[in-house]
């Protein structure tokens, strides 16, 4: 009889979490549920706990939105870049072509779905195969997000070794990465990531908090350099082999970072978040021995959004960089985003 109220009390817990009852999102009364008998008392009591526990915050500095659906057209851009450092002090720069979609997104609460076309395929008429996915979670008290990205094309470089300011088209490309990050605001009742990047409050006044947690993620990298011309397979490693650069890693680290939103004017706002993420690599990096080494990962974030009453619409801008490094090689491969915003806040019942 005891794994159900456990089941029972996660789940309540849980609902708190992704619905607070700030937010006037709730249309039934918990005081009537509560008279029901004891279990629907301890649910009521359950949910109330978790709410401020989640959810709370200072009015003075966040509000809730106080509309249960938005309606939102976005625009999202976004290309990879990658540079390696050989022991001849060649250096190789080379970046994806740029992927951009649009997409139109309807939000209940926490739950939204939508559609996105890719503006690069109709625009330029190639189809590259770049794919992204992001599926994040915001609660006052802590953030998470599980991400996958793919590259298996699109690549030109810039530069190789002498050859500076070239154009290369470079098809060797087959990356994919996936994480998963999780992280505790310090000073959650008076900052809210979510009002800067994802739109669902609205931060009053100025104020910032440090946050801690952890990054899972996993890396596949693989660069062929046999499509290159002969002269510039000549400058690689003779240590790589058949030419190519092979990654394959897993890594657990810890993440510390600050985040601060500025109300710089009524209405506006500007939210920046760094993040150093460093802890321990473990996999195969161009050899086929095992090793374990030390993980550097960097994100950071930046906002500008306005919000009215029901309208909304703003910027966030997202760079992430990775730095793996063995005897003979230092690579650094990153992506940077763009994504512009406009929506419109409703209530139906």
């Amino acid at each position: 009889m005891k794994r159900p109220s456990v089941f029972a009390l996660l789940f309540v817990i849980l609902i708190a979490a992704l619905v607070p009852q700030r937010v006037d999102a709730i249309s039934f009364n918990l005081d009537s549920i509560a008279a029901w008998g004891k279990f629907p008392r301890f649910c009521v009591n359950t949910y109330r706990w978790g709410d401020k526990f989640f959810n709370g915050y200072d009015t003075a500095y966040v509000n809730p939105t106080g509309y249960k659906f938005n309606v939102k057209l976005t625009t999202d851009s976004w290309i990879e870049a990658y540079n390696f450092q050989l022991p001849n002090h060649t250096r190789i720069f080379m970046t994806s072509d740029n992927s951009t979609s649009a997409g139109l997104y309807l939000t209940y609460l926490a739950v939204s779905v939508g559609y996105d076309i890719n503006l690069s395929k109709i625009l330029g008429g190639v189809d590259r195969s770049r794919k992204r996915f992001r599926f994040g979670f915001n609660c006052m008290l802590f953030a998470a997000e599980f991400y996958m990205s793919k590259n298996d094309g699109g690549t030109t470089i810039k530069r190789f070794g002498e050859y500076d300011h070239v154009h290369i088209p470079f098809d060797g490309v087959n990356n994919s990465t996936w994480g998963l990050d999780a992280y505790y605001f310090f000073t959650h009742k008076r900052y809210s990531e979510a009002a800067t990047f994802n739109f669902s409050r609205i931060q009053r006044k100025s104020h910032g908090s440090f946050y801690t947690g952890f990054s899972i993620y996993s890396q596949k990298l693989d660069f062929d350099f046999n499509v290159l011309p002969e002269p510039l397979k000549n400058e690689l490693p003779s240590t790589w082999p058949n030419k190519h650069y092979r990654v394959n890693t897993h890594n657990y680290a810890v993440r510390f970072g600050y985040g601060y939103n500025w109300v710089f004017a009524p209405k506006w706002v500007l939210g920046v978040s760094e993040s150093p993420i460093i802890g321990v690599r473990k996999g195969f990096v161009v050899s086929d021995v095992e090793k374990t080494s030390v993980s550097i990962y960097n994100r950071l974030k930046l906002s500008v959004v306005w919000n009215s009453n029901k309208w909304f619409f703003g910027f966030v801008g997202k760079a992430d960089l990775a730095i793996l490094s063995d005897k003979e090689t230092l690579y650094a491969g990153g992506t940077i985003s763009g994504e512009a915003v406009i929506g419109y806040r409703f209530n139906i019942w």
